[in-house]
């Protein structure tokens, strides 16, 4: 009897070890069965490195990517280029993070069915970028290296998010045998994965700490005579402004007005500003890592802390990182975060996603941003000129970032439309093509007059 009981009660631990272990199995199979079905790679749902499930349209239901039966692209061969960075080619040379992120919900996962679909229906995603914009940013590029973006500040949705150059997935050009250098860094994403010089359109991040830290700023008169000494080095400007305020040292891009506000906040408070607007973060937009931007004045000599104010040194910005402290701008001190993904109908058993749009958080005064608001008007009326921009209250800063080597400067501009119907903030950044308000104001306002298209075919229809 004592043997049976023995028996009986090993038999009862093995049966409990063995229940508790099939517990443990349910519990991780709903906890974790979607990441074991969808990881990286699943030959059940990827092929050659892409997800092979789902539909991805842009924001009015623009087919851009069909891989429900291989991977099928745009049928419009400059809208496969233009949303190539976005959606990744066939061989896996340009990676879609944004398909990954939302792979469960994509592939419609459910813990009863799995990747079985019981409806006979794919899931259906939906971008907030319009195909249009995506495709007008492309041809203002025209081939040349840099970076078009276009977000609603109010919302966070991204409209434009074009990096050139690219090519077309349906018809792959011979890269690696390019002698041309039309291709050279094609598998960049530049508005997600760069950093670059920004130039005077950095002189916004030093008139925002200028104007939260310096008292009667505005009130202030200043003198530019071409140039200004710092212990031995000159500090060039590009003419000889003469006597200035601060609105009309922004309009004419004043580096002897800017580098002298740099030397008096000093490198703590320019860090202090860099940092707290975004300009050196690395965040996350729908699966892609944004670069950070680069701002490190440390043991820097103190003619450098000048150049850096003006966005020279070794200041560096990522585009969609610097377009969100536009909007941030014209939100009056904070803004929505940027978003790529709107919804994904997943017609399975899994819950469908809807986005929720964040906020950044109080970022500057609202009255800074007023009087930032107010200047960056002036440049566009007064300097840019109003013709790119017709019937739009178009505020914006340009900037001719130097990169040296004997190469042109990258041009960049960058700001946003002041007005509630159309809350969209805008940067352009075109390596090594000179003026920023000569080569990027006419892209903007293209691309602008686009977006403008959509929300309000999206309003009345």
């Amino acid at each position: 009897m004592r043997n049976v009981a023995k028996r009986s009660f090993a038999a009862l631990i093995l049966a409990g070890i063995l229940l508790l272990g099939l517990l443990s199995f349910l519990v991780l199979y709903f906890v974790k069965g979607a990441a074991w079905a969808v990881f990286p790679g699943s030959p059940h749902v990827y092929t050659g490195g892409n997800l092979d499930s789902g539909v991805i349209t842009d924001r009015s239901g623009v087919v851009l990517l069909d891989s429900t039966d291989g991977r099928s692209y745009a049928q419009d061969p400059a809208l496969r280029k233009a949303t190539l960075h976005l959606l990744g080619d066939r061989e896996g040379y340009i990676a879609a993070p944004l398909l990954g992120k939302y792979a469960d919900e994509l592939v419609g996962y459910s813990p009863i069915s799995g990747t079985y679909s019981l409806s006979g229906q794919n899931s259906t995603a939906k971008l907030t970028i319009s195909a249009e914009a995506q495709a007008a940013a492309l041809e203002q590029l025209a081939g040349r290296s840099g970076s078009v973006g276009v977000y609603n500040y109010k919302t966070g949705e991204i409209l434009c998010a074009a990096s050139s150059p690219t090519y077309d997935p349906d018809n792959v050009p011979d890269i690696a045998g390019d002698t041309t250098g039309a291709y050279d860094g094609v598998y960049v994403n530049r508005f997600f994965n760069a950093s670059f010089v920004p130039g005077s359109i950095f002189k916004l991040v030093t008139a925002a700490a200028a104007l939260e830290n310096l008292p009667n700023l505005e009130e202030r008169i200043f003198q530019c005579d071409g140039s200004f000494n710092v212990e031995g080095d000159d500090v060039n400007c590009n003419n000889v402004h003469g006597t200035v305020d601060l609105q009309t040292a922004l309009a004419k891009s004043c580096n002897v007005v800017f580098g002298e506000l740099a030397l008096e906040l000093g490198p703590d408070t320019l860090t202090q500003y860099a940092e707290k607007l975004g300009v050196t973060e690395r965040f996350s937009v729908d699966g892609f890592k944004t670069q950070a931007g680069f701002f490190d004045l440390t043991d820097a000599p103190t003619v450098d802390i000048a150049w850096a104010g003006i966005g020279q040194y070794t200041d560096l910005i990522n585009p969609c990182g610097y377009l969100r402290l536009m909007g941030v701008i014209a939100g009056g001190g904070e803004a929505a975060e940027p978003y790529l993904m709107e919804q994904v109908d997943a017609k399975k058993l899994t819950a469908s996603y809807h986005a929720s749009p964040r906020r950044t958080g109080r970022l500057l005064e609202k009255s800074t941003c007023q009087t930032l608001t107010a200047m960056m008007r002036n440049n566009v009326v007064s300097t840019y000129g109003t013709a790119s921009f017709p019937d739009l209250a178009v505020c914006a800063k340009s900037g001719t970032a130097e990169v040296g080597g004997g190469l042109l400067p990258h041009a960049t501009f960058a700001g946003f439309i002041a007005d509630a119907d159309y809350p969209l903030a805008f940067i352009v950044v075109v390596e090594n093509a000179g003026s920023g308000s000569e080569v990027c104001a006419s892209i903007a306002g293209t691309v602008l007059q686009h977006c403008v298209d959509v929300l309000d075919d999206e309003q009345f229809g």
